[in-house]
């Protein structure tokens, strides 16, 4: 497989797998495009052991698109920009911001392969699911779309969150890229996420619920026009939430409308460095539940602040200080969608989660809550606190 214009970065799947880290329900606006490589029609995510790359990646940033392909010892990457003539200085300023976001993006500083070590040495659940599941790592996102993107995600499933983050940038940003036809892909037009202003009109909440938001429409219109009204940089001020404790981060962010708990640590844990803060809803109550023998009492239907407190702490004390990336691991193992993922050591292959596959069913932060699905959990656990060493570099 050809990949001219590709520069290549050293690293193994270990350290980061991207058909698990960018399917699994963290970030939603990568497209996945299959190389002559590829199976025609994939049914599975399946780990990419191809000595060529069989799949490219694709995210719009504000000024470029971002393209990556992955061999098992190496990263591929470039970046396409609307203006593709450069002086030989402007090039190498572009070649050096994109690494900068690639690195940045992917928190390669911090090594993976120790922390999965650290884990399985404590973790008789995970070391169970560790060499399945390898490179599994949590992502540095923007903020905003984050924000935006986990509101999509009340009551929703993967596939069709995808969807509306898709929407939100074809229907209120501009087109930036288009990308000619190849051999593998047609040509395609790329447009970046919509700043907050684009989202803050009142007559937003119409045009979204035309296409199909429902009730989040109100609260992404509401969300971008408190931003506005509150800061002069919104994204300013949603960055600054990185050096904050974790309370009072979560604070600032459970004063915007469809922002609940669970909402909240998605956004702490996924854009604003709180790597041990671990999202709870009925999913992660059930892997509580399947794996880890914790117990609820009948009667209860809902999640309270407490049980959500409890689970908190009680993964906190398993994983330590990173417990929102294992936590990334066990929850991306329970997804119906990569139920066969690193089973077949053969090339690889990347498919839309299925609608099964629920980033945030009947959690608090919904309208509507599945009946009996959650209960008060039993103080017994069956594992011990472990704290994991500080970050290492690894790139």
């Amino acid at each position: 497989m050809a990949t001219a214009g590709f520069r290549s970065l050293p690293l193994s799947i270990a350290q980061l797998s991207l058909p698990a880290v960018l399917k699994c329900g963290q970030s939603f606006r990568w497209q996945c495009i299959l190389l002559a490589a590829a199976p025609a029609t994939p049914t599975k995510t399946q780990t990419p052991l191809a000595d060529a790359p069989a799949q490219e990646w694709r995210l719009t940033l504000q000024d470029r698109v971002i393209c990556l392909r992955q061999t098992p010892t190496t990263l591929l990457y470039r970046a396409i920009f609307p203006n593709e003539s450069a002086s030989p200085e402007e090039n190498a300023l572009r070649e050096e911001t994109t690494l900068t976001f690639i690195r940045d993006y992917f928190q390669l500083d911090v090594d993976l392969i120790e922390l999965y070590s650290q884990w399985s040495a404590s973790d008789e659940v995970f070391r169970k699911v560790q060499e399945r599941f390898v490179g599994i790592r949590i992502l540095r996102q923007d903020p905003w779309e984050n924000l935006v993107s986990f509101i999509c995600s009340q009551n929703n499933h993967i596939s069709r969150i995808t969807g509306m983050v898709q929407k939100l940038c074809t229907d209120f940003a501009p087109p930036l890229v288009t990308i000619p036809a190849t051999d593998f892909a047609p040509q395609q037009t790329y447009h970046a996420f919509p700043p907050p202003k684009a989202l803050a009109d009142p007559s937003i909440e119409g045009v979204l619920r035309e296409l199909g938001f429902g009730y989040r429409a109100k609260y992404i219109q509401k969300t971008a026009a408190l931003l506005c009204e509150r800061h002069e940089d919104p994204m300013a001020w949603l960055l600054s939430l990185r050096k904050m404790s974790i309370e009072e981060a979560r604070a600032a962010l459970l004063e915007f409308h469809g922002v609940g708990p669970k909402v909240a640590d998605c956004i702490l844990l996924m854009s604003l460095d709180k790597a041990s803060v671990v999202p709870v809803d009925t999913h992660v109550y059930q892997i509580a539940v399947k794996h880890y023998g914790l117990r609820g009492t009948p009667g209860k239907a809902s999640m309270t602040p407490q049980l959500y407190a409890r689970l908190t702490e009680k993964f906190t004390a398993i994983w330590g200080e990173y417990a929102g990336w294992a936590h990334s691991v066990l929850f991306t193992s329970d997804l119906k969608s990569f139920s066969e993922y690193g089973l077949t050591p053969s090339a690889s292959s990347s498919s839309t989660p299925s609608a099964s596959d629920t980033v945030a069913n009947g959690t608090p932060d919904s309208p509507t809550k599945r009946k009996g699905v959650v209960s008060t959990l039993d103080e017994e656990t069956l594992l011990t606190p472990t704290r994991l060493r500080k970050r290492r570099k690894v790139v």
